[in-house]
């Protein structure tokens, strides 16, 4: 399925990009982060389970659980971000 991934303040910096359109199989938002991982060296460093990121889904903030359909857009952010 085809979902939009938007990444906000220092990740964003990071990974120089703030929106990604990705093509997956995964089935919930953890596996998503998990197959980012895999997908080029830098995010596995800007996205590694030690880190504190949170999630949302569809606007919604979520704790990885929660299922992904199609066109559904995920966020990934710092735990504080400024305006």
């Amino acid at each position: 399925m085809k979902i939009s991934i938007r990444f906000f303040s220092s990740l964003r910096e990071q990974l120089g990009i703030s929106v990604l359109e990705f093509e997956t199989q995964s089935r919930d938002v953890s596996q998503l982060r998990s197959e980012l991982m895999l997908f080029q060296p830098q995010f596995a460093e800007v996205l590694a389970p030690g880190k504190a990121i949170r999630m949302a889904l569809n606007q919604v903030v979520c704790d990885g659980s929660e299922a992904l359909s199609e066109a559904c857009e995920v966020a990934f952010f710092p735990p504080v971000t400024g305006g």
